[in-house]
């Protein structure tokens, strides 16, 4: 992974934008319940072998839950992607977590750690 191309469609509908490209070493997709970056690589079948095969969507809600999966499963899905947050969630089909965002820290802490080991 060397970074992402970020593609718009236009200014106020008419006018196009060029796409922009960003390079990075790591990629975290924390776009939440969306997902986003996820559900790109998904569509184009490059998930991570066990990633591919994982529920996409959320659970029901279940707040205690939710706070130790998005903890839990903090992963690679792609060389360089890495989820965080409710985009655990989504990418993992864990639960919804409701109004209770200190997993959603942890689970920043936890990618961040992840990442820096995973650097030479």
């Amino acid at each position: 992974m060397t970074g992402v191309v970020i593609n718009r469609t236009g200014i106020a509908g008419v006018l196009p934008v060029d796409p922009l490209v960003l390079a990075a070493r790591a990629v975290i997709d924390a776009t939440g319940h969306e997902a986003v970056v996820v559900h790109r690589l998904r569509s184009q079948g490059l998930l991570q072998p066990g990633v591919k095969e994982s529920a996409a969507g959320e659970g029901p809600m279940d707040a205690a839950a939710g706070e130790a999966f998005v903890v839990d499963r903090v992963a690679e899905v792609y060389p360089g992607v890495w989820v965080t947050g409710m985009s655990v969630s989504a990418t993992f089909g864990g639960p919804r977590m409701g109004p209770i965002f200190g997993g959603m820290l942890l689970s920043g802490k936890k990618v961040a750690e992840l990442i820096l080991e995973a650097w030479p």
